[in-house]
């Protein structure tokens, strides 16, 4: 982010007296420091809150605060998550009707939701529409429905019974990529321990081998659990080359929904997901999710940007951010934790900075810290982009769900 000397000060100066102190980064806690914020958000149809990272305790406990206060004080019902439509169902008949437990429902979710702060979320949740049962918080994916590691024990029982001299063969290429169910293939390549052939690939290899055994009566049946594992790994990041595409389908998952049960709607995912805007993420363009509820809603989209300037995110520390990026400008403020309206009235040279164009600290799976002069995605205009900021001045990590509840 550009910004002349002068105007720095000035910057500066106007994020420390608008800079609204967050006394408490715990889900539980009830104090009136989002008062201000939950009172302007209370009026949008959908409030998108973007995470710059998904590895922060901190930022996911301001994110289910505000999401409890917004279902508490103005009657938001819908929670949209960074999911399979299959694994939102589970979330929806957990919260609803007490199907199963946080740790079975969570066990085939996207691998980010598998924490013990999830955990929690789905419990007030649950609690919460035990007390309001006319009245229930509702939970869908956003994302298509996709595989799960069931569906590669569906296929593989199928062909130990019709054809269980093809069982090594396929097996061969199934056992390798249903562990990207734990460790996205993306991830797996940074950390070198991928096995080598494109998961693609072997779930192609896979499922041209189950075409060409002899039709039953189950086949069509099958063929669709296999179908499923062939979509995940072609669509994936690594089956795609890149995070860059076009998110159209899951944002009118959203308005979709939206439109058919009137209800408001919180919805929960990265910032490159959530922003108004399109995105550059180095040298692709990607439109995310809240670009699309901002053209169908207008004021009515709200988009709340969750950072953080340094810190312990379980996998590797954090350094400071570059100096050019948001996030060191907003370290700027000596507070632990806060945040502020981009919307609030400001000086010319204020409003210069907002209006202009940024980069903000993105972490993702495959962050190495030596690259952190990378890990950043950049906007057009900051105040088109987001509404408002928090910034959390140092992180802890996540506490994840134990191997075998995964």
């Amino acid at each position: 982010m550009e910004t002349a000397a002068p105007e720095i000060a000035t910057v500066r100066a106007w994020l420390s007296a608008n800079a609204r102190p967050i006394v408490d980064t715990d889900p539980g806690y009830t104090g009136p420091d989002l008062d201000l914020l939950i009172e302007r958000l209370g009026s949008a149809t959908v409030v998108g809150l973007g995470e710059s990272t998904r590895f922060s305790r901190q930022i996911y406990g301001v994110q289910e605060r505000v999401f409890r206060a917004l279902v508490e004080r103005h009657g938001f019902r819908g929670l949209a998550i960074q999911d399979s439509a299959r694994s939102g169902e589970r979330w929806d008949r957990y919260v609803r009707d007490g199907v199963g437990d946080p740790e079975s429902v969570l066990a085939g979710s996207w691998r980010p939701w598998r924490t013990t702060e999830t955990v929690a979320a789905l419990r007030w949740i649950r609690a919460f529409n035990q007390a309001h049962p006319d009245d229930q918080v509702r939970v869908f994916g956003v994302q298509p429905p996709s595989a799960e590691p069931a569906d590669y024990d569906v296929v593989l029982d199928y062909v130990r019974r019709v054809a269980p001299d093809r069982l090594a063969a396929i097996e061969a290429h199934l056992a390798p990529i249903r562990t990207a169910h734990q460790m996205d293939e993306h991830v797996q390549r940074h950390q070198g321990i991928h096995p080598g052939r494109p998961f693609a690939e072997q779930a192609r290899a896979a499922f041209d081998l189950l075409e060409s055994l002899p039709a039953t009566t189950e086949y069509v049946q099958v063929r669709t659990h296999a179908k499923l594992i062939l979509d995940f790994h072609e669509n994936s990041v690594a089956g795609q080359g890149g995070f860059a595409r076009d998110e159209r389908p899951s944002g009118q998952r959203v308005i979709d929904w939206q439109r058919d049960t009137g209800t408001k709607i919180v919805y929960w995912d990265g910032i490159a997901h959530t922003t108004n805007l399109r995105l550059g993420i180095g040298t692709a363009e990607f439109r995310g999710v809240g670009a699309y509820l901002h053209d169908e809603f207008g004021t009515g989209y709200a988009s709340v940007a969750l950072g953080f300037h340094h810190g312990d995110l379980g996998m590797n520390t954090a350094p400071d951010p570059q100096p050019d990026l948001l996030d060191a400008m907003l370290g700027s403020v000596d507070l632990p934790a806060y945040y502020v309206d981009l919307r609030d009235t400001a000086p010319e040279a204020v409003r210069e900075w907002r209006d202009g164009p940024a980069k903000a600290r993105v972490i993702s799976g495959i962050y190495d810290p030596a690259k952190d002069a990378g890990a950043n995605i950049s906007v057009a205009s900051l105040a088109d982009a987001f509404d408002v900021l928090v910034h959390i001045r140092a992180t802890s990590p996540v506490h994840w769900l134990p191997i075998g509840d995964q």
